[in-house]
């Protein structure tokens, strides 16, 4: 069976945006077609400040949810990144396969990294290698897919690359992953700036629907929401990105299509009024599903833990094995004896 691992990190409440644009996929799609791993990359939330206390309660808020969304554990294996130690073991091993430029190439880190010195603070050394870590993420478990998105695409193909070197210098250890970008219900944008992402670690602003929003908050978003000058209501995701995003968010949300969906509609006022109403009733039984996690949080302490458990019986004879083949003493080796 196809071997496919996801992640996600808790820097920030999860969105409109990462439901729709990933997380019902795995609960509809991907959990039933392959051996899917679902993770919770807390330490890829350490390369920038933060506070360890919202840290920790949006771990386990993103591990509620995605059992809201419909993960199954009998079905997939949901777990938290820190609990299973190959990760880390086995990144500073890609560390040492991988090189300072090939870090430094890293579009995200320019970015990120530009942003924090701008604000003159320091950039951290996880910030640099986290790529490396995110590698190890993926070829512990010797997957075969990784969805991700565009801004993903380039650390896909740096784990592809030290597979492939790690493979030839040391022997074939690591089966090289394939990025996959499945057909998206809708790139979901900022309802205030529609030319940018509607992303999590941005917390404030009227501009992005939380999972968890009460309903007449997120239609007071929804209704608010830029819709371009013009009065025609047109589908043209260049020229009109505003309304496009509403469009693309009701289709998403109903199964219609943007294109025939703007022909239905003669004002910007009713397709908001529809489009709040459709995003409410998405995220209606998520929300239900939620509160009675919360209700019992042994529940998902549990679904942790045996996910931690699997997911590292998955990872260690890999990780094992690239210990041994990069020339590091096994710890059972009987150091008297001689072969």
């Amino acid at each position: 069976m196809t071997r496919v691992f996801s992640g996600i990190k808790p820097t920030g409440h999860l969105t409109l945006g990462n439901y729709l644009g990933a997380m019902r996929r795995w609960a509809e799609v991907d959990q039933h077609r392959a051996d899917a791993l679902f993770c919770i990359v807390d330490l890829h939330a350490l390369t920038v400040e933060h506070d360890p206390a919202r840290v920790r309660r949006l771990s386990r808020q993103a591990a509620t949810l995605l059992l809201a969304t419909g993960l199954d554990p009998a079905a997939c294996t949901v777990f938290v990144q820190s609990h299973v130690d190959e990760h880390t073991r086995l990144s500073y091993v890609l560390e040492c396969v991988a090189t300072d430029g090939e870090m430094r190439r890293m579009i995200q880190y320019k970015e990120k990294a530009g942003r924090e010195r701008e604000r003159g603070g320091s950039v951290r050394l996880s910030l640099l290698t986290y790529p490396v870590l995110m590698a190890a993420d993926i070829l512990a478990y010797g997957s075969d897919e990784v969805p991700v998105g565009d801004d993903q695409a380039q650390h896909v193909e740096l784990t592809r690359d030290l597979a492939v070197r790690f493979n030839q210098r040391y022997g074939n250890t690591f089966v090289v992953p394939r990025a996959t970008h499945p057909a998206v219900a809708a790139r979901v944008m900022n309802l205030q700036e529609p030319t940018s992402k509607m992303g999590k670690s941005d917390d404030a602003g009227p501009g992005i629907v939380y999972l968890l929003d009460e309903p007449d908050v997120v239609r007071k978003k929804v209704m608010r929401a830029v819709s371009d000058s013009g009065r025609e209501v047109v589908y043209d995701r260049e020229g009109r990105p505003g309304l496009a995003n509403l469009l693309e968010i009701l289709a998403a949300c109903t199964g219609g299509n943007p294109e025939e969906l703007s022909g239905v509609y003669e004002s910007y006022g009713a397709l908001k009024k529809d489009t709040a109403e459709a995003v409410v009733e998405v995220l209606r039984p998520v929300q239900e599903r939620h509160r009675g996690l919360c209700a019992d949080p042994g529940y998902v302490e549990g679904v942790l833990r045996d996910g931690a458990e699997r997911a590292r019986a998955m990872a260690r004879p890999t990780v094992d094995a690239a210990y041994r083949a990069i020339g590091l003493l096994p710890a059972a080796v009987d150091i008297g004896v001689t072969a």
